[in-house]
C-alpha cells in the first residue's frame, strides 16, 4: 500500500519505518526542513534499539521517503497516519492544534478517497473533530479512523512488528477492510485486531496507560510503607506478582514513572473526566503520589547529610526516563537535578544516550561524564536514577577507590542490600531496609 505518515517524532518514525519493512511504500512528512534532509541522508533522529537497521534498509531500497510537502505526500497515498504532538496544556488537557491544523489542510488538498488515521494519543471525540475539520473544505469521500499505538520505548520496533493486539476504531466497513489488510502481516501468529467505535478506541489507550501508571504508583506506595514497617518490597512484589489476577509486570518500586506517555495520558484522562463532571479520585491520587515519589530520594540524601548539601558532589547514573532510550521527557532525573542544584550540589552525570538532550536543558550547570566511573570520581555519594543494564553489575572495588565515601542511593533497586553490607557501603534504596556502615 501507499502510506503517508504526518509527523516524524517517536511514534511517526517507528510507524513509518515498520510499515515500510512490510513492503509498503511510505512517505513521512515533517515541517522541519533540516530534520527531513538529515533523515534523507540516513540519520535517525531518535535512539531506539533496532530502528536504525530497518530505517537504513528501507531508505536504501526506496520504500521509505521523507518530505516537507504534505500535498505531494498524500497525492498517491491511500492511508494517511497523523502522528502529531498532543502536548498537555496547563490544565492537563491535550492540545489538538497540530492534529486539527493538519486535518484542515487535508480537506483542502484531498481529491480522492482516503483513510485518515489518528495514531497520536488523543482524547475521546477527537476522531469526530478531525472529521469535521476535514469536511469543511473537502469535496471527496473519506473516513477517519482511531488506531492508538501501544509502543514501549526501548522495545518499540518489536512491539510494532509483533503487537499484542491492534485496536482500530471505525464504523466504516470500507475503512475496516483497508485497515485489516494493512495489519494482516503483523498478526499472522494469531494476535487479535479489535474493531470498535472510535470513542472506545480513543479511551482504550488512555485507560491502558492510566492503569499501568496506577499499578506502578501502588507499588511505590507499598514501598514507602515498607520503609516505615521494616518490610522488603521485593519480597512483596514476588508474593503478589505470582497471582495471575495481578501479574508480574509493572510491580517494580522506584522513583516514579516518566516519559512521554504515562504522565501526559494520566493528566489527559483526568481532564476528560473533569470535562464530563466526573471526579476521578484514583487518577488524582496517582498523579500526586508520582509527583512526590520522583523527588523523595532527594529527601533521603538531605537527611543523610544532615540537611546540608552545599558543596557536596553527587554522581548521577541515568538521565533518561527509562533504559534503552534517549527520551528525557518527565524523567525523574530532571526533577532530582533541579532540586540538588538549588541545594548547592555539584552534579556529575552519566547516561549512555540521553546526555545531549539534558545539555539542552541544564547546559554547563552540571558535568557530563564519558563513563560511569568518571562520574563518581571524588563523589560524596552515587545516585542511580535509571536502570540501564550497564549499571547493574558495576565494579564496586573501582567505586570504592574513586568515591570520596562509599554511599549509594539507589532509586531503581538494582543491588542486593546484603551484598552492599558485605562490601561496606551505605546503601539506601526504595522500600527496603537501609544498609548502614555504622
Amino acid at each position: 500500500m501507499n502510506i503517508a505518515v504526518v509527523g516524524t517524532g517517536y511514534v511517526g518514525l517507528v510507524t513509518g519505518t515498520c510499515f515500510a519493512e512490510m513492503g509498503n511504500h511510505v512517505i513521512c512528512v515533517d515541517i522541519d526542513k533540516a530534520k527531513v534532509e538529515s533523515m534523507k541522508n540516513g540519520k535517525v533522529p531518535i535512539y531506539e534499539p533496532h530502528l536504525d537497521g530497518i530505517f537504513e534498509r528501507n531508505l536504501r531500497q526506496g520504500r521509505l521517503n521523507f518530505t516537507t510537502d504534505l500535498a505531494s505526500a498524500i497525492k498517491d497515498s491511500k492511508i494517511i497516519f497523523l502522528a502529531l504532538p498532543t502536548p498537555p496544556g496547563e490544565d492537563g488537557s491535550a492540545d489538538l492544534s497540530y492534529v486539527l491544523g493538519v486535518a484542515e489542510q487535508l480537506g483542502k488538498i484531498m481529491t480522492d478517497y482516503k483513510v485518515i488515521v489518528n495514531k497520536s494519543t488523543v482524547p475521546v471525540g477527537t476522531a469526530e473533530k478531525v472529521h469535521n475539520a476535514i469536511l469543511v473544505n473537502c469535496k471527496t469521500e473519506f473516513d477517519v479512523v482511531s488506531n492508538p499505538e501501544f509502543l514501549r520505548e526501548g522495545f518499540a520496533v518489536d512491539d510494532f512488528m509483533k503487537p499484542d493486539r491492534v485496536v482500530i476504531g471505525t464504523d466504516s466497513e470500507k475503512a475496516r477492510k483497508i485497515m485489516s489488510d494493512l495489519y494482516a502481516p503483523f498478526v499472522r501468529q494469531g494476535n487479535p485486531i479489535y474493531f470498535m467505535d472510535a470513542r472506545s478506541s480513543e479511551l482504550t489507550k488512555y485507560a491502558a496507560n492510566a492503569f499501568l501508571a496506577t499499578k506502578i504508583t501502588f507499588m511505590n506506595e507499598i514501598a514507602n510503607l515498607c520503609e516505615k514497617v521494616g518490610a522488603n518490597v521485593d519480597m512483596i512484589r514476588i508474593g503478589i506478582g505470582s497471582d495471575t489476577r495481578i501479574g508480574k509486570r509493572f510491580l517494580f518500586a522506584g522513583i516514579g514513572y516518566g516519559g512521554s506517555c504515562f504522565p501526559k495520558d494520566v493528566q489527559a484522562l483526568a481532564r476528560t473526566a473533569q470535562d464530563y463532571d466526573y471526579d476521578f479520585k484514583v487518577l488524582t491520587s496517582v498523579m500526586d503520589v508520582n509527583d512526590r515519589q520522583r523527588i523523595s530520594i532527594v529527601e533521603k540524601i538531605k537527611s543523610y547529610f544532615d540537611n546540608n548539601l552545599s558543596g557536596k558532589k553527587i554522581a548521577l547514573w541515568g538521565l533518561a526516563f527509562k533504559p534503552d532510550t534517549d527520551d528525557i521527557r518527565e524523567a525523574p532525573a530532571l526533577y532530582i537535578i533541579d532540586l540538588l542544584l538549588k541545594e548547592g550540589v555539584e552534579i556529575s552525570a552519566y547516561d549512555p544516550e540521553a546526555a545531549n538532550n539534558v545539555k539542552k536543558i541544564f547546559g554547563d550547570k552540571i558535568k557530563y561524564a564519558s563513563d560511569p566511573y568518571e562520574a563518581v570520581e571524588n563523589a560524596d555519594a552515587l545516585l542511580v536514577a535509571t536502570e540501564w543494564s550497564v549499571f547493574r553489575t558495576p565494579e564496586f572495588e573501582t567505586l570504592s577507590r574513586k568515591m570520596k565515601a562509599k554511599v549509594i542511593f539507589d532509586g531503581r533497586n538494582l543491588y542486593d542490600p546484603a551484598k552492599m553490607k558485605e562490601l561496606g557501603f551505605y546503601y539506601n534504596s526504595v522500600g527496603r531496609t537501609v544498609v548502614s556502615t555504622n
